[in-house]
């Protein structure tokens, strides 16, 4: 399968908990060995492992067994990770969940984080819940690939809690989905369908590693994993993830947009915030005119980058402009060509030349644009007293009948 196309479909129909997640990556054989190891060691639990049915579908059961029910403080959990001696990219995003799960039970208790005392949290079974999912997820080297979420669905009606009966989704999970850019919705029936901990786990890999989704991709699936609830609910309750290639011929890549309109800066600043930006990681850069209230002349600035760099990118356009605000806009995904760089000799006068070129292919290795770069020709053309473009149509020939002969 080629990894550039890879893509996991997490697809919550019946909701989602620690436990249905771990299930369902094992099912898309992530190591049981493994994973069973490392959350028996990171937690003071016993975890069992079987095959079970859902309705009609065969499902795979994971069963944590805590050997204590005291909770702890989010402090001590994060600490109690720390010393698990996990795999440092497996102890990153374990970190990243639970610290959105006391962020929801922060807000929703109204305790700063650090005097926090977990509730539905702050047990040995959801400790080894995080890592378990964590460190299949990895052992699959699923963050090489792109994951998208289908809508979630939530359940209905009340869950009994320590405090009480509290509408579904209870007010931690709510939380957890305002702070994300899951879609969810309410239903099909009146259970808790999508825990604090499943939610949790769904949004940070989601936001860390890919998008959500409205519907599957157009895609060829190898291997599909379901993993088992508890819940009695009238319909299999199982979480779905599918594992394949999509067929597109190109490449997915997730970004965002960064837009903020400024009516006071020269065309000089502007040249400058261009390069600056583009420098700091920007994936591209638009500035176009735009008349302003009361008619005053513009810009519209338009920043593509990753989702990892917004903030940055954010700071830097505020700084140099002195705009007072940046508008966030996610996008689903855009499609990319593969491309790679060509060392291309041409003779000119005798004389031989390097120029690079730019190579766009689809996934399937079908060349799809050819592109001598500019600055190179132009070189050139100072030193020969060819015209660029020219220059630029004999390194694109000769690079195409060097692919045509590979």
């Amino acid at each position: 399968m080629d990894m550039t196309s890879r893509v996991l479909v997490l697809d919550p129909f019946s909701g989602a908990s620690g436990d249905m997640f771990i299930g369902s990556l094992l099912g898309l054989g992530a190591n049981k060995k493994l994973v069973k190891e490392a959350m028996e060691s990171a937690a003071d639990v016993t975890v069992s492992i079987y095959e079970m049915k859902q309705g009609l579908l065969l499902a795979i059961k994971v069963e944590v067994v805590q050997h204590s029910d005291t909770r702890q403080t989010y402090t001590r959990m994060v600490e109690q990770i720390e010393s698990a001696g996990l795999p440092g990219h497996v102890e990153l995003d374990v970190l990243g969940i639970l610290e959105l799960m006391g962020k929801a039970e922060s807000r929703v208790h109204g305790t700063p984080l650090d005097e926090l005392h977990l509730h539905e949290m702050g047990q040995q079974d959801a400790v080894a819940d995080i890592v378990g999912a964590v460190s299949a997820f990895h052992d699959l080297g699923l963050s090489r690939s792109r994951v998208l979420c289908m809508p979630v669905s939530v359940g209905g009606g009340y869950v009994d809690t320590a405090h009480g009966l509290l509408p579904v989704p209870a007010p931690a999970t709510l939380f957890i989905l305002d702070s994300s850019n899951l879609v969810w919705r309410g239903g099909p029936v009146e259970h808790e369908l999508l825990t604090p901990t499943g939610a949790a786990i769904l949004a940070y890999l989601t936001g860390k590693y890919g998008s959500p989704c409205p519907e599957y991709p157009r895609m060829t699936s190898s291997v599909t994993g379901y993993g088992a609830g508890s819940k009695e609910t009238g319909m299999p309750n199982v979480l779905r993830l599918v594992q394949g290639e999509l067929d597109t011929g190109l490449v997915i890549d997730h970004v965002e947009m960064l837009e903020t309109n400024v009516d006071d800066v020269t065309g000089e600043v502007m040249g400058y915030l261009i390069q600056e930006l583009m420098d700091d990681g920007a994936l591209d850069v638009s500035v176009i005119p735009a008349t302003m209230k009361k008619g005053r002349s513009g810009f519209l600035i338009k920043v593509v980058c990753r989702s990892e760099d917004t903030n940055r990118l954010a700071h830097k356009i505020i700084a140099v402009t002195g705009s007072l605000g940046v508008r966030q806009i996610p996008v689903r995904h855009r499609l990319t060509a593969l491309r790679r760089m060509m060392d291309i000799e041409i003779q000119v006068s005798g004389r031989p030349y390097q120029v690079p070129v730019k190579v766009g292919c689809d996934n399937k290795g079908n060349v799809l644009n050819i592109s001598a770069e500019f600055e190179d020709c132009r070189r050139i053309a100072q030193e020969t007293g060819l015209q660029v473009k020219d220059l630029m149509r004999r390194a694109e020939e000769a690079a195409r009948m060097h692919l045509d002969t590979e």
